[in-house]
């Protein structure tokens, strides 16, 4: 992070999920309390009601926002300044979207750490009636925590097949109630082989490998991958290169939609997606279209196909 920029901690997690109890004791413990000072900016309100005079002393100050059209980059930038802030830390509120925070944020502010808080007694609940609301949440955090995990009653595995769903890379934790706490170890192998110099993936499997190339995109720098994939061109791009990819839903037929990655090709494409069996050669580096790194795909071969049986890809 550059040095002029203010730093942002990100909560999420539903109302009553544990997300003030944890953001007090971390502001007033001496590991995250450096002499700094911070702007508490509250999205939502809950039982549990912030101990102000406590967050005082550890050069903390509350900002409160009450509803989602105060969330402006003015008004951000004004809470920074009347406070004299030098961090950021924000509860947010769970029923707001994520990206919504992201377009709000002024220029300079930026995101240093996402953490996730969950309520283990209603997740399964609001999984199955605001699924969306859950995978935008999980996508976003680095680190999801399970609060209230009875080991008598609760099978992690449900928690686990659900984040893993939506990502690879979100670290899964646990408090139970028992009071003690512990990290997910579960391993999930993918349904290729990423050691191979030559990777071959299946229809069913392409979100996991788009995801995972996303994820961790050195790892497969310099490999040969072949799979069924939909192409197509934009007259915007680059003179030499096209779009490859497949629509993938995440949760819903709502958030469906054509994820690809810039791929070099010296045949002319349309507008229209057409099917082929595609193998290509993966370089991690910079290209303008990303504006920074990322997989950039190099086509060896395109063989015309038909679709797959299941054309929109999806994690489960």
């Amino acid at each position: 992070m550059e040095e002029n920029n203010i730093a942002v901690y990100l909560f999420l997690g539903f109302l009553e999920a544990g997300k003030t109890q944890f953001i007090q004791k971390t502001i007033c413990e001496g590991s995250f309390n450096n002499g700094q000072r911070t702007v508490l900016i509250v999205c939502e309100e809950g039982i549990e009601e912030y101990d102000e005079e406590a967050l005082a002393k550890a050069n903390c100050v509350v900002r409160t926002i009450e509803d989602k059209s105060e969330m402006t980059s003015d008004n951000l930038e004004k809470f920074l300044v009347e406070t004299g802030a030098d961090r950021v830390v924000i509860e947010y509120n769970g029923m707001w979207l994520v990206n919504e925070l992201f377009e709000a944020l002024p220029d300079d502010w930026m995101i240093y750490q996402i953490l996730n808080f969950v309520d283990a007694t209603t997740f399964l609940n609001y999984n199955q009636n605001m699924r969306s609301l859950v995978v935008d949440k999980l996508n976003m955090c680095e680190l999801v925590v399970f609060n209230r995990v009875d080991k008598n009653t609760m099978d992690t595995m449900e928690f686990h097949k659900i984040v893993r769903g939506v990502s690879r890379r979100t670290q899964i934790a646990y408090e139970y109630t028992d009071g003690t706490g512990g990290y997910d170890d579960i391993e999930d192998p993918l349904p290729f082989d990423v050691e191979a110099d030559h990777i071959y993936v299946e229809d069913r499997d392409y979100a996991l490998w788009y995801r995972d190339i996303g994820e961790e995109p050195k790892k497969y720098d310099g490999k040969l991958i072949t799979l069924k994939a939909a192409a197509l061109g934009n007259p915007k791009f680059p003179k030499g290169v096209i779009a490859l990819g497949r629509q993938i839903m995440t949760c819903c037929v709502e958030d469906i939609q054509f994820c690809w990655y810039v791929t070099l090709c010296d045949q002319p494409m349309t507008d229209q997606p057409q099917w082929f069996n595609a193998t290509f050669e993966v370089a991690y580096k910079w290209h303008k279209m990303y504006r920074k790194k990322g997989p950039v795909l190099t086509v060896k071969s395109l063989e015309p196909c038909e679709p797959p049986e299941q054309q929109v890809a999806t994690f489960y």
